[in-house]
Formats: structure tokens, sequence, C-alpha cells
């Protein structure tokens, strides 16, 4: 009788292992950049997405945020931004109108672009 050939190890395990890092690494990832400081933005009626761009942040209390600048150190960055589109602007609803109006002030100083204001969907 010709001898056995030894039974070949199963790679199904090793299958299910990768899978399953796989959607441990898919669930803990950062897919997008956290925010700078949390914001509730006000809900629309509108059915309009935003689109991706360079996006200021205003909190409740008013403080500024664009990219890695925070406080008055983000009007140089807007006013380099040579992409011709509008600035988005995402504030949290609980922030005094008279703070985004002194932001869209300072805007129309510093650079001759549009602002768009973000708001949920809802």
């Amino acid at each position: 009788m010709p001898p056995r050939k030894p039974k070949a190890e199963s790679i199904i395990p090793m299958i299910n292992v990768v899978f399953l890092l796989l959607i441990f690494f898919l669930l803990t990832a950062q897919i997008t950049p956290r925010e700078p400081f949390e914001i509730t933005p006000p809900e629309s009626k509108s059915e309009l997405a935003a689109q991706d761009r360079g996006v200021l942040y205003i909190s409740a209390e008013g403080e500024l945020a664009y990219d890695e600048a925070r406080g008055e150190d983000v009007w140089p960055l807007i006013a380099a931004r040579d992409d011709g589109e509008d600035l988005e602007i995402r504030a949290d609803s609980a922030m005094p109108a008279h703070h985004l109006a002194a932001v869209l002030r300072q805007l129309r100083q510093t650079s001759d672009i549009g602002a768009q204001l973000v708001v949920n969907g809802g």
C-alpha cells in the first residue's frame, strides 16, 4: 500500500482572522478628520448637499477654526485661498447671530470670496 500524503493544513482559520482584522480596522479607523470642537448646526429644509472644500468652523462661543489655524490666525489662510469657491461655514446653532455677522464682515474685509452657511439636512 502506498504511503498516504499528509493532510494539508486548512487556511480557513487564517482567512477568518484576516477578515476579522479588516472589520476591526474599518470600524476603528478615522475616515474623516475630526472637527476641532463639537458644533450643532441649525436645521435645513433644503436638499442641497454641501460640497467638499475648506471649512470655517464657528463654535457656540464664537471660536474660529480653519484647517489647523484657530482664532484670528484663520484670516490669513482664508485670504490666501485662490480656488474661486465660496467659503463653507459650519456654525453651532447656539451661536448668537452677531458672532456670525462679525465673521461675515471680517470675511468681506479679508477677501473677495463668498460664503455658504452649512446647516443640518432635516
